[in-house]
């Protein structure tokens, strides 16, 4: 909402600068987060499959000394929604081809972050999907759940990692679209 002087306020000059200015450091800080919660998931998998912890055990890295972290449906939660804020915030800032494969990435953390909705209300409820013992996902009923965040993680992650790609390569025509500094210099 803008102030009678006309002037944005400072939230909407920071989401600009996101997309402008400020965007290949919001890309950087996202990829950073996005790189340490997907570790996570490595570190568990690699606990359960190479080294044979029981699943109660593997507990990826920071769930070691801080084991609610695996339990907390609102730590999941609360990530899957900030996946899904920051692919929105920054997606202002894409062009073309990047554009498209952001989108995809948006997509699919649309799908991710319904799928944890439904756990965190069924955590809160008491009422279990289909009356399972436990907090279900709908894809979780065909899939484990570690399998199952290690695959949504990765199609998240990999047409993301495509676009922001593509973003620091674009075609003259992109670059003559863009609004941020993200590309180097055309040769």
């Amino acid at each position: 909402m803008a102030s009678h002087s006309g002037a944005l306020p400072p939230s909407a000059g920071m989401l600009t600068a996101l997309n402008t200015d400020r965007h290949k450091l919001g890309l950087n800080i996202f990829l950073f987060i996005v790189v340490a919660h997907w570790a996570e998931h490595v570190a568990q998998a690699i606990q359960i499959y190479a080294l044979g912890w029981p699943l109660p055990e593997a507990r990826g890295v920071l769930g070691r000394p801080f084991p609610w972290l695996v339990t907390s449906e609102w730590m999941h939660y609360g990530y899957a929604l900030l996946m899904l804020a920051g692919l929105i915030i920054l997606r202002k800032g894409f062009t073309g081809r990047a554009r498209t494969w952001w989108n995809i990435s948006l997509g699919i953390q649309v799908w991710h972050h319904l799928e944890h909705l439904l756990l965190l209300l069924q955590a809160l409820t008491g009422y279990h999907l289909l009356g399972r013992p436990t907090v279900t996902s709908i894809v979780q009923l065909i899939v484990p759940r570690v399998e199952l965040h290690l695959f949504y993680n990765a199609i998240v992650f990999v047409p993301m990692v495509v676009a922001m790609w593509l973003h620091r390569r674009p075609t003259p025509e992109e670059r003559r679209e863009m609004t941020c500094n993200c590309a180097p210099d055309a040769a």
